[in-house]
């Protein structure tokens, strides 16, 4: 079974659904981003200094969030759904 849990620490994706997961952009396998970049771009949204690949201004914190095995691309979880949708992702490089 594909699920996603939510502990103390946030949501967690299960290892079968994450193996499933990939970029809708690139292809490339989606992994869970790590509290420093999270804190990051939090930081990024506060500022009202990011925007996502659609060019809108990011006002929601993110909590959990998905990235590109190369980094460049990220995803955020929203209510413990990842949204995979290209104008929703996060440039990173």
């Amino acid at each position: 079974m594909f699920t996603l849990t939510y502990d103390e620490k946030g949501f967690m994706i299960s290892p079968d659904l994450l193996q499933m997961l990939c970029c809708p952009h690139s292809k490339l396998p989606l992994l869970e981003a790590d509290d420093s970049l999270i804190q990051d771009l939090n930081e990024k949204i506060e500022a009202g200094h990011l925007k996502n690949a659609g060019d809108s201004l990011i006002k929601t914190k993110i909590e959990f969030l998905l990235v590109t095995s190369d980094f460049s691309r990220a995803y955020p979880v929203i209510n413990g759904i990842p949204v995979l949708l290209i104008d929703e992702s996060i440039l990173l490089k």
